[in-house]
Formats: structure tokens, C-alpha cells, sequence
């Protein structure tokens, strides 16, 4: 079943469950199988790619000054599954670039130090059905760097009218070779709309990211704020961000084939870096 077909019996097939959930908090939980399906379809496909695209801003905190406007995408496929499985894995590839506020080009260096996009050549991310909750792990980085996380829990379901609605909190305390730790928290709010809306990007998600900038911003708190929509070709991806990945980082511009290769770049070297800067260990959209 389609997702758009899914949701347009949820409600129903959700049951008691769904409306119990229908205007209240976005507690942990609420998840039936119908709901957990339809997050998954709507958040990596059936098994075609998909680009989640994204545009923000990045403001100094407290102050709220206006550092850059963030771009980019997700790019993401869904390993196949069978009907009614309670586990999904996901292949990511995500890359954002920061852009002036002022003139939109993108900004290579800051206060004398080269700017690094936010790069990832893949995130392999599992999402496990529990009862009526959903535990996440993922995998990124490469070699000694390896990281794997999880289980990340707190992931809420509920039905807004009739527009199911996600929220992944996230909250990150990553101890750093220097002694000191990294604490972010970020937070994503998917908004997945049935057909009888008629809009034109039924899949929608808001995402902010509290917390330190890249070294080459010299660490200083931010705040990250990302508008994102699904798109389903990559040619009505936006030409200037197309533009910029075709040039400068061309892996990035389908997820990654299959669970094979990611385990080669899990394995091997990190993959080719955007230009002009290598790919950070930590920092950007997690999920």
C-alpha cells in the first residue's frame, strides 16, 4: 500500500489507539503498525530514492544575528522490507552548504578559516517498532572513527486531524578528544498529509539544532533552523544546490545503493570530501 493510500484509511485502521492520541501531547509512543508504516514509507520510500530538501537559517545565540542560510539535502532509500515488518533500515547520504544571507553564494571561508559543508557519505539508520514506541540506531563514520548509536527512543506518533505527525527528539552528549564534550539537543517534527489536503508537498518536516557551530566557525552556540519537504526526482531538486553538488561533491547525489556499500565505506577510507574541506566527524541533521 501507498502511503497516500495508507492514510487515507489511518484513521480507521489506527483505531482506538490513533484517537486517543489525536490532540493531545507529543508524549513517546503512540505508534501502531499502520503508523509506523507510514512514517517509514514517507521518510525513505518504498525502495526508489527520495531527497529530502532543505533551506534555514543559522543564528548566533543568544543574540539571534543571522551567521547563514543552511541548505541541502537527504538523500535516502529504503532497504526492502515485507508487509507488516516491524523493522526498517534506511540508507542516507546528506550533504548542507552555508550560504551568505546576503548574496546566497557559498561561503568557503569565515573569519580566515575554510568553511566545511556538512557532509555525511552515508548514515545507515534502523528503525525497530516496539510495542507503541520506535528505537533507532545508526551507523556513520568510517575505520577507527566508526560510530554507532543507539537506541535512540522518545520518538512520538500522533494524528492531527487527519495529518499524521512525528517528532524525534534528540539529545547528544559526545565526549571530544580534547576533554571536553559536545551536547547538542535537535528535534524533528514530520508532518505527513493524506490526499484529500491537495498539496502540492504532502510530506513536510521542521528540524532545529541547538548547540556549537563546526570548528571552522570556532565552535560558538547556534541555532540551526531547516524547512524540509520530500522531493521524488532529483531533477526538481533546485538548480543551484544541483549546480553545487554536481561540481564539487558528486557522491551526494543519490543515497547509497545498497547495504554493501556502505559496508565498503565503513570499511575502507572516508569517501571523496566536498571540496575544498574533509568531511566533519560530528555536526549536522542527524536523523
Amino acid at each position: 500500500m501507498t502511503v497516500r493510500a495508507r492514510l487515507v484509511s489511518l484513521l480507521a485502521a489506527a483505531g482506538a489507539a490513533a484517537a486517543a492520541v489525536t490532540g493531545g501531547t507529543a508524549l513517546a509512543g503512540g505508534f501502531t503498525q499502520p503508523l509506523f508504516d507510514t512514517f517509514v514509507d514517507a521518510r525513505a520510500g518504498t525502495g526508489e530514492p527520495v531527497w529530502w530538501y532543505s533551506i534555514g537559517t543559522v543564528r548566533a545565540f543568544p543574540s539571534g544575528e543571522t551567521l547563514f542560510v543552511m541548505e541541502g539535502w537527504d538523500a535516502a532509500r529504503l532497504v526492502p522490507r515485507a508487509p507488516g515488518s516491524t523493522e526498517a533500515v534506511q540508507l542516507s547520504r546528506k550533504i548542507y552548504v552555508m550560504r551568505d544571507p546576503n548574496t546566497g553564494a557559498v561561503v568557503e571561508t569565515y573569519e580566515g578559516r575554510p568553511v566545511t559543508p556538512i557532509a555525511y557519505p552515508y548514515q545507515l539508520i534502523t528503525y525497530r517498532l516496539n510495542g507503541a514506541e520506535v528505537d533507532t540506531f545508526v551507523e556513520q563514520g568510517s575505520g577507527a572513527r566508526l560510530q554507532r548509536l543507539g537506541p535512540i527512543t522518545g520518538m512520538s506518533a500522533q494524528m492531527v486531524g487527519d495529518t499524521a505527525a512525528f517528532t524525534a527528539p534528540l539529545y547528544l552528549d559526545i565526549p571530544l578528544p580534547n576533554g571536553n564534550r559536545m551536547q547538542v539537543f535537535e528535534n524533528y517534527d514530520f508532518f505527513i498529509h493524506p490526499p484529500a489536503a491537495g498539496l502540492a508537498e504532502p510530506h513536510q518536516l521542521s528540524w532545529m539544532r541547538t548547540g556549537p557551530l563546526p570548528p571552522w566557525a570556532g565552535g560558538r552556540p547556534a541555532v540551526m533552523h531547516l524547512t524540509t519537504w520530500r522531493v521524488e526526482r532529483y531533477q526538481d531538486l533546485p538548480a543551484s544546490m544541483r549546480a553545487y553538488v554536481e561540481d564539487k561533491a558528486p557522491l551526494w547525489r543519490t543515497p547509497p545503493a545498497d547495504l554493501a556499500e556502505i559496508r565498503q565505506l565503513q570499511a575502507g577510507p572516508p569517501a571523496p570530501a566536498p571540496v575544498p574541506a574533509p568531511v566533519p566527524a560530528t555536526g549536522g541533521p542527524a536523523q
